[in-house]
């Protein structure tokens, strides 16, 4: 690993290091993947680290590919205090609309940690369910170790989950779109309608759904 490298990273752990220099003991990022696809959970991870995370290409997992993710996210697994997963099915998300259920899968995956972290750190919004302290940094994926690795670690999880759904569901592409609105998975809609996986609260589903039934 370069200097320049170690000096991105130093940088990264800004907020975590101000919350070990004030006394807490571990800290935890929160995030979440999947808020914008037509099918498929949303997935929350949770990060709990009690040191840096000195991981070579550690950074939003947007800008991560997907092949250095899979070898991160092991590291992160194998360097962390502890790690959670959460979910919210397309039934929760259609019925609490995705805001709400990204809080769901965020709380269940804060629920799942061994033991409640000294300090929290969520990628943009609030944890009603956190029993913690917790602080919400717009783009925090970017700019906290921590929360990066939750973003990580979350996608990771969720990409094999979308696979095991396009076995289960061919003809949408699952296994490569993730379930996102590309224009393949829009035409499958149009010719194979809405499978369980789908979000029917969103809207090009809705137009696939209601077109069926008014062809029926």
């Amino acid at each position: 690993m370069d200097a320049g490298e170690r000096r991105r990273l130093s940088r990264l752990h800004r907020y975590e290091r101000a919350a070990w220099e004030n006394g807490a003991a571990s800290v935890c990022g929160v995030d979440e993947v999947g808020r914008g696809p037509l099918a498929g959970p949303v997935t929350a991870c949770a990060v709990v680290i009690a040191q840096p995370l000195i991981l070579e290409y550690l950074n939003d997992s947007k800008v991560v590919t997907a092949l250095r993710r899979v070898e991160l996210a092991s590291d992160i697994r194998r360097c962390a205090v502890d790690v959670s997963l959460g979910w919210a099915d397309p039934e929760e998300i259609d019925a609490h609309n995705i805001l709400g259920a990204t809080r769901i899968a965020m709380g269940r995956a804060l629920a799942g940690l061994r033991a409640m972290p000294a300090q929290v750190f969520v990628d943009a919004i609030h944890i009603p369910a956190c029993q913690a302290p917790q602080t919400a940094i717009i783009g925090g994926d970017a700019k906290s170790a921590a929360i990066a690795a939750a973003s990580i670690v979350a996608k990771v999880a969720r990409d094999q989950y979308m696979e095991e759904l396009d076995a289960l569901y061919p003809g949408y592409g699952f296994a490569h779109n993730r379930g996102y609105g590309t224009e393949e998975h829009v035409a499958a809609l149009h010719k194979l309608g809405p499978c369980p996986a789908h979000r029917r609260s969103f809207t090009p589903v809705v137009q696939t759904w209601l077109f069926a039934e008014l062809l029926a």
